[in-house]
């Protein structure tokens, strides 16, 4: 019976991070990516791409961007998963990128900022 109530408290545990996702803190820490980024209605490759639909697509395939062949080649196709390890550390993730950043280091802020950007389908609308 204690193993039982150990297994459901973990499980509990282990979902606590996509239950408090938070879209409005997820919008705010989006800013840090404005200057080369753009999700949206209406929004256009800058510095960096565009990030409408990012979850489930290929690394290296928006229309009209140009990649490095680092990102082309790197057989990513973003998920949460894939998203939490690359926006830690770019470069660690895809050596050879041309992105610039030092990363999102806090766990919530990142669930924040994920579940933010999965919010856009590929033309920029909320889902």
């Amino acid at each position: 019976m204690i193993r039982i109530v150990l297994v459901v408290l973990a499980w509990i545990g282990s979902t606590a991070v996509a239950v408090s996702q938070d879209v409005a803190a997820g919008e705010q820490s989006f800013k840090k990516c404005l200057p080369c980024h753009a999700v949206g209605d209406g929004a256009k490759n800058k510095v960096g791409p565009l990030l409408n639909g990012l979850e489930g697509r290929k690394s290296g395939t928006i229309e009209g961007f140009t990649y490095t062949d680092a990102n082309k080649n790197s057989g990513l196709v973003w998920d949460e998963a894939t998203f939490r390890e690359y926006i830690k550390d770019p470069r660690g993730k895809i050596p050879g990128t041309k992105m610039i950043f030092a990363g999102i280091k806090n766990e919530k802020e990142v669930t924040d900022l994920w579940a933010y950007m999965r919010q856009f389908d590929a033309d920029g609308k909320k889902k």
